[in-house]
């Protein structure tokens, strides 16, 4: 069993940083891919980015290459997602996710087992 909690959110405006945490427990984390994922209203769930449980490996959607940066720190049990220069089009909710052992870093929702409440962002114009 995985339990995750995100924390970070909030309001910004265009071109500032913010850096979401995603705070997991079970024993299952060490092993798990961590992905961040985000949905709009309206709009499909979509893949942001993730890191393989070894944390030797990232993968990162088009849109965020280049701005937001996956990271993670085994001693507190926490996976990161760093963004800077960020854009209106970045607003929504953003949730973290583990996924199954074996399977790492990709886009595929069927392959993340586990799913935070997510924690909201907000990017002024």
């Amino acid at each position: 069993q995985v339990q995750l909690v995100e924390s970070g959110g909030g309001l910004v405006q265009a071109g500032g940083s913010l850096r979401l945490s995603c705070a997991a427990s079970g024993r299952t984390f060490s092993r798990s891919t961590m992905a961040w994922f985000r949905q709009a209203p309206g709009k499909e769930r979509e893949f942001v980015a993730a890191i393989s449980w070894s944390g030797d490996s990232s993968n990162y959607a088009d849109s965020v290459k280049g701005r937001f940066t996956i990271s993670r720190h085994y001693a507190e049990s926490t996976v990161y997602l760093q963004m800077n220069s960020l854009k209106p089009e970045d607003t929504t909710i953003y949730c973290c996710a583990a996924g199954r052992p074996g399977y790492c870093c990709g886009s595929y929702i069927g392959a993340y087992d586990y799913w935070g409440q997510g924690t909201r962002v907000t990017v002024s114009s």
